[in-house]
């Protein structure tokens, strides 16, 4: 009988545990990215959280001031990589300017440059534990090279410097302006972020890769989000994982002579497709300056500025 009532009271301890823990982990996360009760956070007009839940950060989903200095108590550090080939330089003074402006503001930010011109970087005055090193890389003939390169690059960089050197990491495209805040919000074991051209339109418009050939290749009908090849990032590790299995895909691709429809982003829409991302960033953190203003964009904070393809790329 005392060991029967031992055991009702060790399941009904559990169940008040875990009841309290998630109690505990949904208050957290509301109170970071809106607490629906209270109306004081949160949006009606769009997805805040995925079908696996995860959130998706829109403006008016979190608390800035709250976060900022949750994580302003771990000393973190975010490495911040950027490629810069051929006529790409051009692009460099205006991203880091405005990244000094809004992007990590209050945080130790290392940007890591990958140039074949290092002679061509500007004289940007980074601020206070803002820190830029530049990494020599060889010219390449075609831009689609240069875009599936950066899977190696990236996971070597990861193995053999940022270890001990940074918490998290973001690969972004160069071409790029921030207009807006792009903070600690952002942070997660894996974030990817949600295209956009393609986030308010049926998953049959996805441009995903479908021949049956391709390592990148997600089956008809199959997805939830797509995402952009031009932002993404996470914990070293997690990064580390992705880079690592897009580079050896792509190797395989090549072995076969085969190029995914969209080169390194059809390869990290697969892998986030079978590896979900932790936190989805809407399109406010990667738009582009030649789309048109939608109502659920309530703030543009990084974009891709206006340019002429077949001017700046090598091969086109």
């Amino acid at each position: 009988m005392r060991l029967r009532q031992n055991v009702h009271f060790f399941l009904l301890g559990m169940f008040v545990g875990l009841s309290l823990s998630g109690l505990v982990y949904w208050g957290f996360n509301s109170i970071w990215f809106g607490n629906h009760l209270t109306g004081h956070l949160g949006r009606t007009d769009v997805a805040s959280l995925t079908p696996w839940l995860a959130p998706i950060v829109w403006e008016g989903t979190f608390d800035a001031t709250l976060i900022d200095s949750i994580y302003k108590q771990q000393n973190i550090t975010i490495a911040t990589t950027l490629f810069a080939l051929a006529k790409y330089t051009r692009f460099l003074k205006d991203f880091l300017e405005s990244a000094e402006e809004h992007y990590f503001v209050g945080f130790r930010v290392h940007y890591y440059l990958f140039t074949d011109q290092p002679e061509a970087i500007p004289n940007v005055k980074l601020g206070q534990e803002r820190y830029l090193t530049v990494k020599k890389v060889p010219s390449l003939n075609r831009w689609q090279d240069i875009s599936m390169g950066r899977m190696g690059i990236l996971e070597k960089l990861i193995e053999n410097e940022l270890a001990n050197e940074a918490d998290y990491i973001f690969c972004l495209d160069i071409d790029t302006k921030f207009y807006g805040r792009w903070g600690v919000e952002t942070l997660g074991r894996l974030v990817g972020v949600i295209h956009p051209w393609f986030f308010n339109v049926p998953r049959f418009i996805f441009t995903y890769e479908h021949r049956r050939e391709s390592q990148a290749y997600i089956p008809a009908g199959e997805g939830d989000y797509y995402y952009t090849g031009a932002a993404f990032g996470g914990s070293l590790n997690d990064v580390h994982k992705l880079t690592r299995t897009c580079r050896e895909q792509m190797n395989i691709d090549a072995a076969n002579s085969i190029e995914a429809i969209w080169h390194e982003e059809s390869h990290l829409n697969k892998y986030l497709f079978y590896n979900k991302p932790s936190k989805l960033l809407s399109p406010e953190y990667l738009w582009r300056d030649i789309s048109m203003c939608v109502g659920q964009v309530k703030i543009i904070r990084f974009s891709h500025v206006a340019k002429n393809n077949a001017e700046v790329r090598p091969n086109l």
